[in-house]
């Protein structure tokens, strides 16, 4: 495994993009998004070289993400970009190990690809959106309630790609999936149901089918 070297924001995969990039990121991306899904699922079938432990979300959870080969290594602390099932999120590195290349590509157990390092204009664009999340909280409390809804609404996050997560104190179940469909109904579009007790995030049901599950990624 290279050593991790300390970098300035240089994080580049120079063999998948035929014009020049900015010298800090993988995919050029404006403040309010990340962008460019095509080039987002280039990056993705890069075979993986490393694993990275990285720490992501409002409601903190900690995962494992597949990253390719690149110039220069993320180090511990440093703040990225991962592509999860919610959408595109910041996040901290906490580890990085080479992969056990006896292990098939498609490596069970990781969450997502790590994107890049997190560029001045992602973190500007987190935070922006969090205090927007901050400001529209006692809305989305009102609208619960006049929902009817027997959950319990606890906090609200937006991706870097605009995604809505609104986090709630319950397991999952049909509430949770009712609360995503009224939301879109009401025209607030996408929305991740994201249900989290003290000990955290609530993992998703193994099962199959949807029937009452609690599937709630509409």
């Amino acid at each position: 495994m290279p050593a991790p070297k300390h970098h300035s924001t240089d994080f580049l995969l120079p063999h998948l993009f035929s014009s020049p990039q900015p010298p800090n990121m993988i995919a050029p991306s404006a403040p309010d998004s990340c962008d460019s899904s095509a080039a987002i699922a280039a990056i993705e079938d890069i075979p993986v070289d490393f694993i990275v432990l990285v720490r992501y979300g409002r409601v903190p959870q900690v995962a494992r993400f597949g990253c390719p080969r690149i110039p220069v290594l993320p180090n511990r602390g440093d703040s990225v970009v991962v592509s999860t099932e919610r959408g595109q999120e910041c996040g901290i590195v906490l580890h990085i190990a080479p992969r056990n290349a006896s292990l098939p590509e498609d490596e069970p157990g990781l969450t997502g690809t790590l994107l890049r390092l997190a560029t001045d204009a992602d973190l500007q664009t987190a935070t922006r959106l969090q205090s927007e999340c901050d400001a529209a909280f006692g809305t989305w409390l009102q609208r619960a309630g006049q929902w009817q809804l027997q959950l319990q609404l606890i906090d609200l996050e937006r991706t870097l790609d605009q995604q809505l997560i609104l986090y709630v104190l319950n397991d999952r179940g049909p509430e949770t999936t009712r609360l995503a469909l009224l939301a879109a109904a009401a025209g607030h579009g996408v929305v991740h149901v994201q249900p989290a007790s003290a000990d955290g995030i609530v993992p998703e049901k193994k099962s199959g089918g949807c029937g009452d599950c609690g599937c709630s990624t509409h």
